[in-house]
């Protein structure tokens, strides 16, 4: 895959608890460049719109823990879609999930999607997942009419990682193969967390995905050839 084609497949995302504007042009200069999307904080979305009117925006709902309610939720994303997104990627709550309250997990995506007309990507946090809970939170993802669902915030990846290093255990967060494959079989996937590179990304569409996260888009692309 060329350049020029993995390039519209790749959301730039720039999601810090410290970004600033001046970190979000960055990302929307580097998207402009290079043909990429950028995924950027719900705060900067009318920003983002008017210095970028070209780049498609991706921004975030009830992110990093997906713990806000339903209405908060769905608030956030039709403020979001006004102030010009494109695209809404949603946190789950994966304490409802786990517990059993399947019917809340989709009640309270059905709300976001319905409100907006704007394609919605469920996050379900695959690194705090068992397959059981996983293929649970893509179905629930299909009822509630979702786009896409996808496999992290890269928040939850670096707790369970630091936790396996200081187990002794080997490093497993971020996106797979294995969970791109599963998910895929519910809806189309965006694989992200610790996608830092070409080939890594090349590994993630061959299982599946349809769409990158990732903050080292720049990189991924560079590596790619042209």
């Amino acid at each position: 895959m060329d350049r020029s084609e993995l390039a519209p497949l790749i959301d730039h995302t720039v999601l810090g608890p410290e970004t600033s504007i001046a970190d979000v042009r960055r990302v929307l200069d580097e998207a402009r460049e290079y043909g990429m999307n950028a995924c950027i904080p719900p705060y900067a979305v009318e920003a983002a719109a008017d210095y970028a009117p070209d780049v498609t925006l991706v921004t975030v709902i009830g992110f990093p823990h997906g713990q806000h309610s339903a209405a908060a939720k769905r608030r956030e994303g039709v403020l979001a879609w006004k102030a010009g997104a494109d695209e809404l990627d949603v946190v789950i709550n994966v304490g409802r999930l786990k517990a059993g309250e399947d019917d809340v997990v989709r009640a309270e995506l059905a709300e976001l999607t319905a409100a907006v007309p704007i394609p919605v990507k469920v996050i379900i946090e695959t690194a705090l997942l068992t397959d059981e809970e996983k293929h649970r939170a893509c179905e629930a993802a299909v009822a509630a009419d979702a786009a896409m669902v996808k496999t992290s915030t890269g928040f939850a990846d670096s707790v369970v990682s630091e936790k396996q290093r200081a187990n002794g255990e080997a490093v497993s967060g971020g996106a797979t193969v294995a969970d791109v494959e599963l998910m895929s079989d519910y809806l189309p996937v965006k694989a992200s967390g610790g996608v830092g590179g070409y080939d890594e990304a090349v590994a993630m569409l061959e299982a599946g995905a349809e769409r990158i996260g990732a903050s080292s888009g720049v990189a991924i692309l560079e590596g790619a050839p042209e």
